[in-house]
């Protein structure tokens, strides 16, 4: 399968992304200002490209975004041109709000609509797309980390990765725990609530807009059912805990471990064996960053048949089966034959 960025459907209403980057050499460079600085930038893009952002986690050297991106509103429910306005000062973009702001009232005054619309149109690019909203957040955070550290050269290796997930079903719940779950499987904290700089972890300490977002990765595992944000945030909970199960201390002195190595994974594989979905979700799970479309079958085969020049000639379906891992109902469009796991 040749490796092009993978779109929803177009009769999507909403297509959704586990978009992942790492800093240059694997570098350690984000520490507890830069990961703070990071999610502020985040959240501002976040209301800037109209899009949500369903979880997250900035880790020391990468970050993981799982965002709905809802498709282009209609010429007619374009945002206006005060609430354009807002978004461009909330998120301190680089052409000027209050210059902005005059520009447009002066074409509209003279009658000039459309070179106002054309004004618009250059920031409506940047919306409702998830290259523009983690190109925007890369760059701007890169600008700012330059100039803190007297630096020069890139920070980011190369363009980001991006896998296209479901939106209905088991997989956006699936995906959004293994995001949660990294601060776990890092030995950083033992309770996701107590890492900040997480969705969970914002979401526990009372933030809206995290709280929202793993309200739609709820419904989506739900069924579609909607529940009240607080059963929301009880069942998510519950949910990444049964997810991320660790194993107690052995009989034999034996101490607790927070996941597998990818050594012993590896060697349940060689044997035929398989992981739950539970225990594969302590380990690093290459499908879930480079599997290029999560789903169910349905989901899957109808992205692979809107994509159909993006695979080889001889393929005939694009659903496959996750090697190594019981999660029934889940498909992936790429066949990860070396190393799925670790």
């Amino acid at each position: 399968m040749r490796m092009t960025r993978l779109k929803a459907d177009d009769n999507q209403e909403r297509a959704h992304y586990h978009c992942v980057s790492r800093v240059v050499d694997r570098r350690f460079a984000l520490g507890d200002q830069e990961k703070e600085h990071f999610v502020q930038l985040m959240r501002a893009y976040e209301v800037f490209c109209g899009v949500q952002v369903v979880t997250f986690c900035i880790l020391n050297n990468h970050f993981h975004v799982l965002v709905e991106v809802p498709r282009r509103p209609p010429t007619h429910l374009l945002p206006s041109d005060k609430e354009l306005v807002r978004r461009v000062a909330f998120a301190r973009c680089s052409y000027d709000a209050t210059t902005l702001k005059i520009q447009l009232a002066a074409f509209r005054a003279e009658g000039s609509h459309a070179a106002a619309e054309e004004l618009r149109e250059r920031f409506f690019r940047r919306m409702w797309d998830v290259s523009w909203f983690i190109k925007l957040i890369k760059q701007r955070f890169s600008q700012w980390l330059n100039a803190r550290c007297k630096r020069t050269g890139t920070l980011w290796e190369g363009r980001f990765r991006s896998v296209l997930i479901e939106g209905a079903g088991p997989a956006l719940a699936t995906i959004a725990a293994y995001i949660d779950l990294n601060p776990i499987r890092a030995g950083i904290v033992t309770d996701p609530k107590d890492y900040r700089w997480s969705g969970y972890g914002e979401a526990a300490s009372g933030h809206k807009l995290a709280r929202a977002g793993l309200q739609i990765a709820v419904h989506a595992k739900l069924g579609g059912r909607q529940v009240a944000l607080k059963a929301s945030m009880a069942e998510y909970r519950s949910f990444i805990f049964e997810s991320g199960q660790e194993r107690e201390p052995g009989r034999n002195g034996e101490k607790r471990r927070l996941g597998f190595t990818c050594e012993q994974i590896q060697e349940v594989l060689d044997k035929g064996g398989k992981l739950e979905l539970e225990q594969a979700l302590h380990c690093r799970v290459r499908y879930f960053c480079d599997g290029a479309v999560i789903g169910s079958r349905a989901f899957v085969e109808s992205v692979f048949q809107s994509h159909r020049n993006g695979f080889g000639r001889k393929r005939d379906t694009g659903a496959r089966t996750l090697r190594g891992i019981n999660a029934p109902g889940l498909f992936t469009a790429r066949d990860l034959r070396v190393r799925p796991l670790g």
